[in-house]
């Protein structure tokens, strides 16, 4: 899937695969203003990623209004049907807990991709799970949950692999790719093993603590090593001016990571868009 050839020259196929409205609890952003942002950026495709939870406990439980949240997707489709596609999509918290609950609550929605992260540990925030931990109990225990997210749960990507560093990087460092690289490498065969894809998050670049991708670059040529095809770029974004932010970044990385291809979603169901920069 690519744009037309324009004097001889093929365009990218522009997607971000993960975006926030005020559909999610710690958004404010409209999804046409979003949409509009979109096409003004040359993206072709978006999947609307809303937070959603069946665990009381967590942050995210209670907002999500699927009945709203598909009548602005009907909306919008009808708005900007010749300039933008616009994808159903869902990042479901910790899903790999409370399985028969995810799987009522998610049956019969019209949804085009389902998104996985493990945004709590044992029910507590990532910033306060990190509290009296050591660098090593902090990465370790995060990445052990990563690992019981893809073995168990019903997803088509794993959402910011090494989301953790968002919270850890100040207080207890950045960690070092190679002192996790057997618990990575265990998550991300499970993912292929189970054909689960990753995404390239590009939320970590505007972030002065981090200022990379989620994940890294090692990581995702650690994905390519093992075999891993399925990819998606996000900007993870929260309001509608960053919509698309980084995604060339993400994908020129994609490149150098080994890939030729990043994958779209329709009704669950994979499908190549060639990188061509």
């Amino acid at each position: 899937m690519m744009k037309e050839k324009i004097e001889g020259v093929f365009t990218m196929y522009f997607t971000d695969y993960h975006h926030h409205t005020d559909n999610s609890f710690d958004s404010i952003a409209q999804m046409s203003a979003v949409c509009e942002q979109a096409i003004i950026k040359g993206i072709d495709e978006i999947c609307f990623t809303e937070h959603f939870s069946v665990n009381s406990l967590a942050p995210t439980y209670g907002h999500m209004d699927f009945e709203r949240y598909f009548s602005q997707l009907k909306e919008n489709r009808q708005r900007y049907a010749d300039k933008l596609v616009i994808k159903a999509g869902i990042e479901l918290c910790e899903p790999h807990l409370m399985q028969d609950e995810y799987k009522k609550a998610l049956a019969n929605l019209p949804l085009d991709f389902v998104m996985g992260s493990v945004h709590n540990v044992k029910e507590e925030k990532l910033s306060r799970y990190m509290l009296n931990k050591s660098p090593q109990e902090i990465y370790q225990g995060y990445f052990d949950e990563v690992y019981q997210l893809v073995t168990h749960a019903d997803i088509d990507v794993l959402a910011h692999l090494d989301l953790i560093k968002r919270y850890a990087t100040e207080t207890a460092g950045a960690y070092d790719f190679s002192d996790y690289q057997m618990i990575l490498e265990k998550i991300l065969l499970k993912a292929i093993e189970r054909g689960i894809g990753i995404e390239i998050n590009t939320s970590g670049l505007a972030n002065s603590k981090i200022k990379e991708t989620l994940p890294s670059m090692e990581v995702l040529k650690l994905y390519r090593s093992l075999g891993g095809k399925i990819l998606t770029v996000g900007s993870d974004s929260h309001r509608a001016e960053t919509v698309g932010y980084g995604i060339e970044i993400a994908l020129r990385m994609a490149k150098e990571a080994g890939f030729n291809s990043i994958y779209t979603f329709e009704k669950r169901v994979p499908t190549a868009v060639e990188i061509d920069l």
